[in-house]
């Protein structure tokens, strides 16, 4: 029989689900100052750039940072509620021969 997972308490999901979603909040802030200094330091320091540059650089810098932010939240909260150790690993390693 496998493990449950703590994730399958409600409780435990609705508290970890909500964490999540402070830290996504706190990441997209984090990420819009990010983005807005880029904006004013390439504005300030080059002439005559294209607004499609300043478009891409801001679509750029901030898909990457909530990406990450994404999949670091995601693992964060597997680790942080015990998931991670509800995992059934019987398979036999292939260093064993």
């Amino acid at each position: 029989m496998l493990p449950k997972s703590p994730l399958e308490d409600p409780e435990n999901a609705a508290y970890a689900w909500a964490r999540y979603r402070r830290l996504m909040r706190f990441m997209f802030l984090a990420t819009l100052g990010v983005v807005v200094i880029a904006m004013a330091l390439l504005y300030t320091q080059n002439d005559n750039l294209s607004p499609h540059f300043f478009i891409a650089v801001a679509l750029g810098i901030g898909f990457s940072m909530m990406l990450m932010s994404a999949l670091m939240g995601l693992v964060f909260l597997s680790n942080g509620t015990g998931h991670d150790e509800s995992v059934d690993n019987r398979l036999p390693r292939h260093d064993e021969d």
